[in-house]
């Protein structure tokens, strides 16, 4: 195993497609442990490498009522270095609104953005170029990283050029949903031809293994 994973669960907030999404695509190399809302253990990040926030449902009064507990850990445990992945709403909440990891670059909607390609924040599969390739992958009102790009490693882009795949020291965020899985893109018809046949899990892998060796 390459590392631990403490994965942040609390449906819908953190939902249970979005996480099972990432264990399916890690699983094989990494190990997880879960938690929610509840307090923590101090020493229950003791024997993790990284922790993840997947997505879901998530605005500051949900963050207030979910974080209340732990948020200050959770800072604790990325300032002594330790690694922080969101994904989606989790990148959402990596801004200073939120747990504030952030130097030099905020999230936003990219439906706001200047010259995005969509202005709906429904399910849909977007065009993004990830690490010089073009992909079509699953989006719902995700993030783009905005502020100075050469205070983070951009991984990918969206159609507008807004990066949508950030690495910062040990914080990597990703806008889209590469842990997405086949009965994702089921529920809608309009979606299944766009199906990625999991190279979006090992493009997550990637992102995963390179955030590690920050």
């Amino acid at each position: 195993m390459r590392g631990k994973i403490a994965l942040f669960l609390h449906h819908p907030r953190a939902s249970l497609d979005s996480g099972n999404g990432v264990i399916a695509a890690l699983s094989p190399y990494y190990e997880f442990k879960i938690f929610t809302k509840h307090v923590l253990e101090k020493s229950f990040f003791h024997d993790v490498s990284m922790v993840a926030f997947p997505g879901g449902v998530g605005d500051a009064d949900g963050y207030d009522t979910v974080m209340r507990h732990n948020a200050p850990a959770i800072r604790r445990f990325v300032a002594r270095g330790g690694r922080y992945l969101g994904i989606c709403m989790g990148a959402y909440w990596a801004d200073r609104h939120y747990f504030n990891l952030l130097d030099g670059v905020e999230s936003q909607q990219y439906i706001k953005r200047p010259g995005t390609d969509t202005r709906r924040p429904h399910a849909k599969a977007i065009s993004v170029t990830w690490e010089n390739h073009k992909h079509r992958m699953y989006f719902y009102d995700g993030t783009a990283f905005v502020g100075d790009r050469s205070k983070f490693r951009t991984v990918a882009t969206y159609a507008n050029g807004d990066p949508m795949a950030i690495i910062q020291n040990n914080i990597g965020l990703i806008g889209c949903h590469p842990e997405s899985e086949l009965h994702w893109y089921n529920q809608y018809r309009y979606m299944t031809p766009h199906w990625h046949y999991n190279q979006h899990h090992r493009l997550l892998l990637d992102f995963v293994d390179n955030l590690m060796h920050q």
